[in-house]
């Protein structure tokens, strides 16, 4: 008897197996290259992101450099001025990182800042990060990705700084404000050294920046960076990145020229949207020597509540009534400092006053800071991190400087009477509602902010391209 056998089924059974084999193998590949993929673009997306700090570390450095050796001593601390005229310098960040540092002694000056950092693993075959190495850590530009980014500065002895700098949004309302600016350190536009209605030479660096952009009031309406209104801005206006100017048909802002011809607008190139200055809280005043604590004094019909005719150091828990200054007076208040209807803070011919206040809030009405020399310089408010509101309502103008970084300033008052804003203020945000003039002191700048270049713009540029 012959038993058949029958062999096709042995035979379909290893080729289903070998098919079976050949698609898992496809798809076990195609899921490697695609985890291989995966990881090679979260590798460089982590490379690139690491770059901008790495860059940011070069410009610390640089800022640094400004701080301490201005713009006229920079070949200090190792930087090396090149052919092109640029100081340089070259910093490691880590191990395998590091930064090029460019300066170009400008004043202003422009810093240049390249980061490095290792290039990830890069595929060496169709199986990409599998059989993938690690690039050799050498200075080649092929080894490395890089940013750069581009600072511009401001500030500096010959700066012209700004009328209003701003964290926060800046309102321009009330009946007929108006922005410019004069030099008091020049005789023949200036000739007494100090503002001077009617004689002194109106300028147009009235500058109003703030870092804000814009938003949404609780009732969803617009709430814009800069609200010019119906102003007259001598000078440049600039917002942060996503902020708008906005001007009514009856506003004006540009030089002296555009503005005097009551040119409704914005004159092309006198607006910007790239503010993004640094700016620092203040510090305490010095009292390691001692202070003293002033007390009340008749001189004669006025009693004054506080009387300090005394060079020196001062403290106080709350500042109110009435107030004499006389020679160069540093004063610390704590609590308080609520100016009244009939009250002022009276500073004596040839008196100087610095005004630290901790205090959360600030009134000044009554008649307000009678700066009887009419130098901005004279008079100097500091407010400290914890003062966040000054309101000031005072029955007369203003000269002197505001610098209260966390601080809302309120300035109200006046109805159709004029008052001159004569200085300059350093705020986190600004409500104007009243009829002012501000004549912005362009010799404030190292006084208003007193650390130096501060950073304006920041801006990605290509790495590959030249250094301007």
């Amino acid at each position: 008897m012959k038993i058949k056998i029958n062999s096709l089924p042995e035979a379909s059974a290893l080729l289903v197996t070998l098919l079976t084999a050949a698609v898992t193998a496809i798809s076990l590949a195609s899921y490697l290259a695609f985890v291989s993929n995966q990881s090679l673009s979260v590798a460089r997306s982590f490379g690139w992101n690491c770059a901008i700090p790495v860059a940011e570390a070069g410009l610390e450095e640089a800022l640094t450099q400004i701080h301490y050796n201005g713009n006229t001593n920079l070949a200090a601390n190792g930087w090396i001025k090149d052919t092109d005229g640029f100081y340089h310098k070259t910093r490691c960040v880590t191990t395998d990182s590091y930064c090029e540092i460019a300066i170009n002694p400008v004043d202003p000056p422009v810093i240049f800042s390249t980061g490095y950092v290792p290039a990830p693993m890069t595929a060496s075959s169709q199986l990409g990060l599998i059989l993938g190495q690690l690039v050799s850590p050498t200075p080649a530009p092929a080894a490395y990705l890089r940013r750069r980014i581009r600072v511009k500065t401001s500030g500096g002895g010959s700066a012209t700084g700004a009328a209003v700098i701003s964290k926060g949004p800046v309102y321009l309302s009330g009946n007929n404000v108006t922005i410019d600016s004069f030099d008091s350190s020049d005789p023949i536009s200036c000739p007494l050294g100090k503002w001077q209605s009617g004689i002194t030479i109106l300028r147009d660096h009235g500058d109003v920046l703030t870092n804000a952009g814009d938003g949404l009031t609780s009732n969803l309406k617009p709430l814009y960076a800069l609200d010019v209104g119906d102003a007259d801005i001598k000078g440049h206006v600039t917002t942060g990145p996503s902020g708008t100017v906005n001007i009514t048909s009856s506003g004006s802002v540009g030089d002296v020229v555009w503005v005097t011809a009551a040119t409704p607008g914005v004159e092309t190139g006198w607006q910007s949207h790239d503010a993004n200055v640094d700016i620092h809280d203040v510090s305490p005043p010095d009292f390691s020597t001692g202070y003293s604590t002033p007390g009340p004094k008749k001189v004669g019909k006025v009693n004054y509540s506080f009387y300090m005719d005394q060079s020196g150091n001062y403290k106080l828990p709350t500042l109110s009534g009435t107030v004499y200054v006389a020679g160069d007076v540093t004063l610390l208040v704590t609590d308080s400092v609520n100016i009244g209807s009939g009250d002022s803070i009276y500073l004596a011919p040839g008196a100087t006053l610095k005004l630290y206040v901790s205090a959360p809030s600030t009134t000044i009405g009554g008649s307000g800071i009678v700066n009887n020399d009419g130098y901005a310089k004279s008079f100097q408010y500091f407010g400290l991190p914890t003062n966040t509101s000054i309101d000031y309502k005072g029955n007369s103008g203003f000269t002197g400087v505001i610098n209260a970084p966390q601080a809302d300033l309120k300035i109200g008052g006046g109805g159709t009477t004029p008052y001159d804003f004569v200085g300059s203020c350093v705020v986190n945000s600004l409500y104007m509602n009243g009829h002012f003039h501000i004549h912005y002191d362009e010799t404030l700048r190292p006084v208003v902010v007193n650390n130096g270049y501060l950073v304006s713009t920041w801006n990605e540029v290509n790495p590959n391209g030249p250094l301007n």
